[in-house]
């Protein structure tokens, strides 16, 4: 199973993991989260980002997920990118935390492309009938 590491800004990456156990009932372990506030040091955060990818990495990888790219959280995720063992994705919404962990246990390359794509595909018009957004189906985590 991949591990799973939100570099966020302030509480929004504990709020998303609070969305997970919401809609699946409680949430795996092989979530972490690490808060970047506005006056952390920068070269402190990552180096707990390195201690939090040791813990998640079972031998199958890492995706890490930042908010915004180009902000500190991102910036801090690509210092940790490591090709094909720790991968990254900055613009995280709930959709792609949630098909992040439904396929965790898929390869770290497959999942990293799947939560693109739930990113993209699931940004709708409300009142569109023609769209839909079901990361869930065949979730093995509900």
């Amino acid at each position: 199973m991949i591990g799973i590491l939100l570099l966020t800004h302030n509480g929004l990456g504990d709020s998303l993991v609070d969305c997970v156990r919401h809609v699946l009932g409680s949430v795996p372990s092989n979530i972490k989260v690490l808060s970047v506030l506005a006056d952390d040091d920068p070269q402190c955060k990552e180096d707990e980002g390195r201690a939090l990818i040791a813990q998640l990495d079972t031998g199958n990888g890492v995706l890490l997920f930042s908010d915004l790219f180009g902000a500190t959280p991102s910036n801090i995720a690509r210092r940790l990118y490591q090709p094909g063992q720790v991968e990254g994705v900055a613009g995280v919404n709930l959709p792609m935390l949630l098909r992040a962990v439904c396929y965790s246990g898929k390869p770290l390359a497959e999942v990293a492309k799947m939560v693109l794509e739930s990113g993209r595909n699931c940004v709708l018009p409300i009142n569109s009938d023609s769209g839909s957004c079901d990361v869930t189906t065949g979730c093995t985590n509900n």
